[in-house]
């Protein structure tokens, strides 16, 4: 007869693998997929210092058609959020809704840490990004990324502030703080899942081409490590939401008018 306990590991193992397949699955995982074939279908095509990625585009040359879609767009975006939250939940014991958040440390515990942290994550990863972007424009290794293709509305800017903070939550929560806690529950070393949480960060990225790969892996190492430091997402989703909010709302209003993209 197999020891109880050894089924019962084997049991929970399985679940949790299952968990996290679902969830990147149904997320980044997902997006990395796609992103590997975006690349080679760019890279078969021209060279990829000719090719263009757009990263908040149009859905309809209609106005409030296209605020409906970008909303939509947004909204179950995040729903592999709240599946993940809702693994936690089941781990935690279910002890109220407040446990996941608790737990992955995305809440409003500490305010004025939190910012602090996350203010200074911006300004430390800022200036590297862009380096290394024109740096891989230069190498000929990236495409030309435009931040924002959509047409300018009265509703541009507050989309585009909640597009930021869609991928901050989507990508913090479920490639830092699920996919972390999830790869330890199956036996990873904190080396092996901090590598892979980096490597899928880098390779939904690979549309844009090699730099922005290298540069997002290197910053999922970053964000890994102060995770692990101070076990709250926060920080990084506030990080992540001021990089996009800049980059986005940034060039919606100033990006053309100085050549980028």
């Amino acid at each position: 007869m197999p020891d109880a306990v050894a089924v019962v590991r084997s049991a929970s193992r399985t679940r949790w693998r299952a968990q996290l397949l679902i969830v990147l699955g149904l997320s980044l995982g997902q997006s990395a997929v796609y992103s590997v074939v975006q690349l080679l279908d760019k890279a078969t095509q021209a060279p990829l210092a000719q090719g263009k990625s757009t990263l908040n585009a149009t859905l309809n040359s209609r106005e409030y058609f296209d605020l409906t879609y970008q909303l939509l767009d947004i909204g179950f975006s995040l729903v592999p959020v709240a599946l993940a939250l809702y693994f936690v939940w089941e781990s935690v014991g279910r002890r109220g809704w407040r446990a996941p958040f608790a737990r992955l440390g995305l809440d409003f515990r500490r305010p004025g840490r939190d910012a602090l942290y996350g203010v200074g994550l911006f300004l430390a990863m800022g200036i590297p990004s862009l380096g290394l972007y024109w740096a891989g424009r230069m190498l000929g290794i990236t495409t030309s990324i435009i931040p924002s293709g959509l047409d300018k509305y009265w509703w541009t800017v507050p989309v585009l502030i909640l597009s930021a903070i869609r991928h901050a939550l989507l990508e913090e929560t479920i490639v830092v703080g699920f996919m972390l806690a999830w790869l330890r529950r199956l036996g990873w070393s904190t080396t092996a899942a901090v590598a892979a949480s980096s490597i899928l960060r880098g390779s939904y990225h690979l549309y844009q081409g090699i730099g922005p790969f290298v540069g997002n892996a290197v910053m999922g190492v970053v964000f890994c490590w102060v995770y692990r430091r101070y076990g709250r997402v926060m920080p990084l989703v506030i990080a992540h939401a001021l990089l996009d909010t800049f980059a986005f709302v940034g060039f919606s209003l100033v990006g053309r008018a100085i050549g980028l993209g």
